[in-house]
């Protein structure tokens, strides 16, 4: 979600066809990058780069420097095709790219006490809640990347005194890449969940060894508790003894959601991701209860006999993971970036605890084959 301009829903191609592929579409990029930069007005463009046009070798980079010089704004190419390799490596592509933007502008006013958030990417408006938090505790936030960004925060973002990582899946190269440029440290944290949501404060709060910021994240994290804690136990009581499966793409993600679930008592009897590590699954192995099944990069078979073997009553994972539980004949909920649920924060816990007992109790299950 955007709090200003909404040109990044749209996204633009060349069309390529035979005759490009066989005499080159560099011509065309650059008139396509012309038209739609005096069309459009945009602060800075993306292009990025697919399989055909790494395949024929097509010159983005320099195209890109000409309407650059052209334009006088930055063109940043994404040298992202197909076949370059994982999903792990399309991330460090685009954290490259996006850390040529860093570092070109000295303009902004940015408080000492200032942290960049990378890896949220405001779904449902979840950037908005956190910079709230902040804001209360006396934290200001520089620049997000990506979630509601400016380009022109980005450019200052080399000005922050922390990074502060979410999704470290996508985001911990870019963060190491600051660190190495500008010097900027960073941690890693989840604002999924009451303990990570709360620690995330307590940890930037004490980065800055200023004890009126602890203060500060002490007296938010007890107001919202005081709150959220009675509103909880109605769903812990209906969803006691309950099991769960979590298949997501980062291991913080699932690590804050074996937490969350453990709150409104649920049992996480399988917990896999796609991008973590093994210092990620050591962490993870030790948070989960004895039995839980980890699993690393998995597929659609391997994941229906792990939930049919547990017997969970709820998969919580991607767009894909989907027709498993259904086909299955268990509750789903979306921790994806489709969703329109914001999820990060105490209400954003709130709103979680709501979904698992709406779906795992729904009367629907009882007619399932």
């Amino acid at each position: 979600m955007s709090s200003g301009p909404e040109l990044h829903r749209n996204s633009f191609s060349t069309d390529l066809r035979e005759k490009h592929v066989v005499f080159g579409g560099e011509k065309k990029l650059y008139a396509a990058l012309v038209e739609l930069i005096d069309k459009h007005q945009p602060k800075a463009a993306f292009v990025y780069s697919t399989c055909i046009v790494g395949v024929i070798g097509d010159d983005v980079q320099s195209v890109c420097r000409q309407v650059e010089k052209l334009k006088h704004i930055p063109v940043i190419p994404v040298m992202a095709e197909g076949f370059q390799g994982t999903k792990k490596d399309g991330y460090k592509i685009a954290c490259d790219a996006m850390a040529t933007l860093v570092g070109t502008d000295e303009s902004k006013v940015i408080s000492p006490v200032s942290i960049n958030i990378l890896g949220d990417f405001n779904l449902a408006g979840e950037l908005w809640i956190l910079a709230d938090y902040y804001k209360k505790i006396g934290v200001e936030i520089a620049a997000s990347i990506t979630g509601d960004g400016r380009v022109n925060d980005i450019q200052n973002a080399h000005r922050a005194a922390l990074n502060v990582v979410q999704c470290s899946g996508s985001m911990l190269h870019l963060a190491k890449t600051m660190k190495e440029q500008y010097g900027i440290p960073f941690r890693k944290v989840s604002y999924f969940g009451i303990e990570d949501m709360s620690d995330a404060l307590y940890e930037v709060a004490k980065f800055f060894g200023k004890e009126e910021l602890m203060d500060n994240a002490r007296d938010l994290v007890k107001e919202e508790l005081k709150t959220l804690l009675p509103a909880l136990e109605p769903y812990r009581n209906a969803l006691q003894g309950k099991k769960a499966a979590i298949y997501v793409g980062g291991a913080f993600k699932a690590i804050s959601l074996v937490k969350a679930l453990r709150l409104i008592g649920v049992q996480t009897v399988i917990a896999g991701t796609q991008t973590g590590d093994t210092e990620d699954y050591k962490l993870l192995k030790t948070i989960c209860d004895d039995g839980c099944i980890l699993v690393d990069d998995s597929n659609p078979v391997e994941l229906s006999e792990f939930v049919k073997q547990t017997g969970a009553d709820l998969f919580i994972g991607g767009v894909k993971e989907r027709p498993i539980a259904y086909k299955l004949g268990i509750g789903f909920c979306d921790h994806n970036h489709e969703r329109k649920l914001a999820l990060a924060g105490y209400e954003g816990m709130l709103n979680f605890a709501k979904e698992v007992y709406e779906t795992v109790c729904s009367p629907v299950w009882r007619f399932a084959l």
